[in-house]
């Protein structure tokens, strides 16, 4: 299989860690956000995000924000280790 021209993403939100659905939803839709605005700076390649970790307990707007925070750091970090220099 050919390599793909773009960067393509890939989630792993197991029931182990979210227990709730809508945890669940939750997480994704903010991934592919995070990941949709950072997309045209991202190198070619897939980039997989795995929950490895049972979510806090905290509000859904907490959840996001956290899980926001730590996105947007990796992909800063991969964005940042494609520049040259």
């Amino acid at each position: 299989m050919a390599p793909s021209a773009q960067p393509r993403l890939g989630l792993v939100v197991g029931k182990r860690y979210a227990p709730l659905s809508v945890s669940r939803a939750a997480l994704k839709r903010v991934t592919r956000e995070a990941f949709r605005l950072r997309r045209a700076e991202l190198p070619a390649g897939d980039y997989v995000f795995r929950l490895h970790a049972r979510i806090p307990s905290c509000s859904l707007t907490e959840l996001k924000r956290q899980a926001r925070q730590e996105i947007d750091a990796h992909l800063a970090r991969a964005t940042k280790a494609n520049r040259p220099g």
